[in-house]
């Protein structure tokens, strides 16, 4: 009975080993399931016209900002205009007290009418001594010293009548008029102040003149090279020595008009500008070259002191080829992106690149236009693999909508 029972489990032992050896090998004779496709987002490489420019970082100033300051030193009587308005020239801006002045005035009066005197009884007495000493009634050092008093007495109603000139000058400094039509700004000294004299205020104020208004910008050595270059290109009959790329005569040229003004909103200001100024060398400490720019301000919008961008357009690229700057990848110097082809196989792609534009790069050599690169989930793909893709805008479709 107990050998009839070890041979019943011996069986059922064999049995269950032969079960066992056959469902392993059924199961490793037969193919695995292949992993599905990696999902990407590819984005079409585009093949368009590319306008180039360059941006640059500037301030805006007035045409003329003039300081206003008090020439002589007194107590400030009347202010005669309304702060931040516009003020036509030779307007009365300030009046200082003329007391003193006018004083200083009848005192050189006073000192001309005196050195006047002494010239008349100069000429009188050189009138009687002269025909003396022809006749040899006198000696001729009398008449040497009737000449010399006579010349010294002209001498002296000439700075007399210059000390009256620059007394009357200096009355007429007690009152301050608008040098230039223009916007006047805060005054930095009130009636009853004392001015002229540090530290009382010497500049009371600013008067701007605005229309148009200016724009101060630097560009870099290479950004400088690039305009002067595509200026004497467009401009072959221009003499590069005198002109240098700015145009200050000829603001009306359509040729010239083609600087844009992005404000601090990111607005465009409604008016092309042109180059007026520039420096005359490259700033050795900082690399860059400085210009300014005059941009048409009818409306008196813009202010000195506000904060702009100056787009400068410089070439138009023909049917340049476009890829997504983030579809290009960086390995150690050498540009490349991934191209899925018809059968959804990866391919790396080296680029030779060009300028970058908004959110796209150029490239030069390596893509010719219509091939999908892949712009996400670039970590995970390599060469050879098969992908799932997806365009660019249906990805962004398919996402949920989130609450900002």
């Amino acid at each position: 009975m107990h050998s009839l029972r070890l041979r019943t489990l011996r069986i059922w032992f064999a049995l269950a080993l032969v079960c066992a050896f056959s469902l392993w090998g059924c199961g490793g004779s037969g193919e695995q399931a292949a992993p599905p496709p990696l999902p990407v987002v590819v984005a079409e490489v585009e093949v368009r016209d590319v306008p180039l420019s360059m941006e640059m970082v500037g301030s805006t100033r007035g045409t003329q900002d003039v300081p206003i300051r008090a020439r002589v030193e007194g107590f400030l009587e009347t202010m005669n205009f309304r702060e931040g308005r516009f003020v036509d020239k030779g307007d009365l801006l300030y009046t200082i007290d003329p007391e003193p002045f006018a004083a200083k005035v009848v005192e050189a009066q006073s000192q001309l009418a005196s050195a006047q005197t002494t010239l008349a009884k100069a000429e009188a007495d050189l009138g009687r001594i002269r025909p003396l000493a022809e006749m040899k009634a006198v000696s001729e050092q009398d008449l040497d010293s009737a000449v010399a008093m006579d010349e010294a007495a002209r001498a002296g109603v000439q700075a007399a009548e210059a000390g009256l000139r620059l007394a009357e000058i200096n009355l007429g400094y007690t009152k301050i008029y608008a040098p230039i039509d223009g916007l006047i700004g805060l005054t930095k000294a009130k009636p009853g102040e004392f001015v002229g004299r540090e530290p009382n205020p010497v500049v009371l104020n600013v008067l701007s003149d605005i229309n148009p208004i200016r724009v101060r910008f630097s560009i870099s050595e290479s950004e400088y090279l690039i305009l002067a270059r595509t200026f004497m290109k467009n401009n072959p009959g221009v003499d590069e020595r005198r002109d240098r790329g700015l145009d200050t005569d000829n603001s009306g040229d359509d040729n010239t008009d083609n600087l844009i003004l992005i404000l601090a909103d990111g607005s465009e200001h409604p008016y092309k500008g042109y180059t007026v100024a520039a420096s005359q060398a490259i700033d050795p400490t900082t690399g860059t070259y400085t210009v300014e720019a005059a941009f048409p301000n009818p409306n008196s919008v813009l202010l000195p002191g506000q904060f702009a961008r100056v787009r400068a357009p410089y070439q138009t690229i023909e049917n340049a080829v476009l890829v997504p700057r983030k579809a290009v990848v960086d390995m150690q110097g050498q540009f490349q992106v991934y191209v899925v082809n018809d059968q959804n196989v990866v391919e790396s792609r080296k680029l030779k690149l060009g300028p970058n534009k908004n959110l796209n790069v150029i490239v030069e050599e390596g893509l010719s236009g219509g091939e999908a690169v892949i712009v996400e989930g670039l970590q995970k793909v390599r060469p050879g693999m098969i992908v799932a893709p997806k365009a660019a805008d249906a990805a962004r479709e398919s996402q949920p909508m989130q609450e900002t």
